[in-house]
């Protein structure tokens, strides 16, 4: 194990679906408490990153105890009672298993109530990497003993696992614990978060796809967003259009779309001009972005790691040779699939072609490979050598900028501030876990998150809160500013945001058109949550508004709500579904 590297908890979804029971001679209740904790750990599967060796030490073990509870039971009856039987796909809302069967009440004195509390609160604060290299490593804890501090003992079977699968049930326990983040009480208040912008020295701001949306650039995931418009592709999931295995047999379906979200000739947003006035303000620590459109950088934000990559440079996939994006902007915006020039050079480019293509002639009209050819041959349905932008798409690891920065920043972070964003996909998602929770969050977001639990949120469109802040600060913003490009796109004039989503004309402060169209927030009740224009709080403002109604006491509890739905992993391939697969199979026998 390496002591320096971070552990980073790759959240697939913080709220797993109903797990499908082990099938028995009779039900959940017969199961020993192996089975119960396997399954328990193999559930946690869903939410922390496990490798395929302890997926399958764990399968392994159910298969061994199934057997042997096969060979030493007896039937009671020869008749076949198929209301017992647990079927393939089969929803049972009677059994629940979840990683609750890990832990007990029984009482145990290994560790007393101040070290548990010495423990956690340690992990809390200075993550999952420094808690392993303090106990496990330096201290030489047995972890079946440091999962006692968590509230779980493991069974026999289990405390003798591999060393992996170990470390396995310590992230699953450490991962539940920083996954419950106690809201600052202190912290409620629009003043509030103006007082901790003002006075923090290294905020850390995590920014996501709604702060490109007023510059013309389409989110992901909301009603209207890209996924919602893939409807025609007849893909097994939207998200399979980032799928580096979808793309790497179809690169044509991707390139097909990729001119609606390629950075051309937009100008940065409100947000994306606050991110740069507090950097030069001395007080940006570092700025993480999930986006790809390198708006930030048009900004002039210097402190920017964009954790997603971007289209700032593509990479043959055949021979890894690197190109600024522009080489390849042109096929983009044609919707054609860009080749490498040396795997594919003129010559053998032109006469390669009429050989492919035939393959899924049915989405010709979404931009697919141009082919006149009929042939239907065994040959490649691409040349080799495709050009790839330098995106992270899932089945894809991060740089290991990403681990790097996260491990330095987690130290010196004195404020978050996350804008524009749902927080849906890891590892990115998961840095609010792996910051101290004596940090301050603020969230600025058209809607609320569910699975986190930030001090002070403001719903509304991004652009007008931070225009609010700045006007509350006395700060201005700096004016607009486009793509310096030396060499304008051909295509710049189609690519311009929508009109009047961007002021054209320079900006200092705010102006009376911003004037008459600043509205003040509502408070919600006495609440930390505060609505802006364009909020969207849905059922989860009516659940809040209820809570405080009939327990006010409750407001400075952490969030136990389960999002509305799943976050995928980049790691993860929503198209490469097969471990899972087993582990249902393995749950419904």
């Amino acid at each position: 194990m390496n002591s320096s590297t971070p552990y980073i908890v790759h959240t697939h979804e913080l709220n797993p679906p109903l797990p499908q029971p082990i099938s028995g001679p009779s039900t959940a209740f017969s199961m020993d408490l192996l089975i119960l904790q396997v399954n328990a750990f193999l559930d946690a599967a869903e939410d922390v990153e496990v490798g395929p060796e302890t997926i399958q030490e764990l399968l392994q073990l159910i298969a061994d105890r199934q057997t042997t509870n096969v060979v030493d039971s007896e039937p009671t009856s020869d008749v076949e009672d198929d209301d017992d039987e647990w079927l393939p796909d089969q929803e049972h809302s009677d059994v629940e298993l979840d990683i609750s069967a890990l832990f007990t009440n029984a009482h145990d004195e290994t560790w007393t109530k101040e070290e548990r509390k010495e423990m956690i609160s340690f992990l809390k604060e200075r993550g999952m990497g420094h808690f392993v290299r303090k106990y496990a490593i330096n201290r030489a804890i047995p972890i079946p003993t440091l999962l006692l501090a968590f509230g779980i003992k493991l069974c026999p079977e289990l405390q003798n696992r591999s060393n992996p699968t170990l470390y396995y049930f310590l992230r699953v326990a450490m991962w539940k614990e920083l996954r419950l983040r106690e809201k600052l009480s202190e912290y409620n208040t629009i003043s509030d978060a103006v007082n901790l912008i003002r006075n923090s020295k290294r905020m850390l701001i995590l920014t996501g796809a709604g702060i490109s949306v007023s510059c013309g650039i389409p989110d992901f995931r909301s009603r209207n967003g890209l996924y919602a418009q893939l409807g025609d592709y007849e893909l097994d999931d939207p998200q399979q259009m980032f799928d580096i295995n979808y793309f790497r047999e179809n690169p044509s379906v991707f390139y097909s779309f990729a001119s609606q979200i390629f950075p051309s000739n937009f100008v940065p947003s409100s947000c994306h001009r606050f991110i740069k006035l507090i950097e030069d303000k001395g007080q940006l620590l570092r700025n993480y972005t999930q986006n790809i459109d390198t708006l930030e950088t048009v900004a002039g934000v210097k402190r920017v790691l964009q954790c997603h990559g971007s289209f700032a440079t593509a990479t043959c996939l055949l021979c890894r040779r690197r190109v600024p994006g522009s080489e390849i902007e042109s096929d983009i915006m044609r919707r054609k699939v860009p080749l490498c020039p040396v795997c594919n050079p003129p010559s053998s480019s032109s006469s390669s072609t009429p050989k492919n293509g035939k393959k899924i002639s049915k989405k010709k009209a979404k931009g697919e490979w141009d082919s006149d050819c009929e042939d239907e041959s065994d040959a490649p349905t691409y040349p080799p050598g495709i050009m790839k932008p330098d995106i992270t798409f899932f089945g894809e690891k991060l740089t290991d900028d990403f681990d790097r920065s996260l491990e330095e920043d987690r130290d010196n972070v004195d404020l978050l501030l996350v804008i524009g964003t749902s927080l849906k996909v890891a590892p990115v998602a998961d840095i609010l876990s792996h910051l101290p929770h004596s940090v301050p969050q603020i969230l600025i977001n058209k809607t609320p998150i569910r699975h986190i639990n930030p001090d002070i949120i403001l719903l509304g469109n991004a652009d007008d809160i931070v225009t609010y802040i700045c006007a509350e600060l006395g700060w201005d913003l700096p004016p607009p500013t486009s793509s310096t490009s030396s060499s304008p796109s051909p295509f710049a004039g189609r690519m311009q945001p929508p009109r009047g989503n961007i002021k054209k004309r320079p900006s200092s402060g705010l102006d009376e058109e911003v004037e008459e169209r600043r509205q003040e927030p509502r408070r919600v009740d006495h609440s930390h949550v505060w609505l802006f224009s364009g909020a969207e709080g849905g059922e989860w403002l009516s659940e809040l508004e209820r809570q405080i109604e009939n327990e006010p006491a409750n407001l400075n509890r952490s969030e136990s709500s389960p999002p509305s739905s799943a976050t995928q992993t980049r790691a993860s391939s929503p198209g490469t579904v097969d471990l899972r697969r087993e582990v249902k199979k393995a749950r419904i026998s």
